[in-house]
């Protein structure tokens, strides 16, 4: 697993990036909540009140790799938790990030 400090504006977040055989889980946490590749299930995160969103690749890329993806990627999926903190699907991952 790699772990690397993501500069937010205003706050610090932790990024991860595990490493799935052919694939990479990739998941951004906040002091709120969190983004993450389309692995997670932001619904069951949903039921502990925890705020989640999930990204899809920005552009032409086929997958989440890194954190640096994740960031640029878009939201294609928040939860009710989420949502009351202004996350939408469209915004960019560090947007949603933004607001976690």
């Amino acid at each position: 697993m790699k772990r690397e400090t993501v500069r937010l504006t205003g706050k610090d977040a932790d990024g991860y990036v595990i490493p799935l055989g052919p694939v990479n889980l990739v998941a951004v946490v906040t002091d709120a909540g969190m983004v993450g590749c389309g692995a997670f299930d932001v619904d069951a995160l949903e039921k502990f009140g925890y705020p989640a969103a999930r990204v899809k690749p920005a552009g032409s890329a086929s997958s989440i790799d890194s954190v640096e993806d994740l960031l640029r990627g878009e939201i294609k999926g928040a939860n009710r938790h989420a949502c009351e903190r202004g996350v939408t699907v469209g915004m960019t991952g560090r947007e949603a990030l933004d607001r976690l």
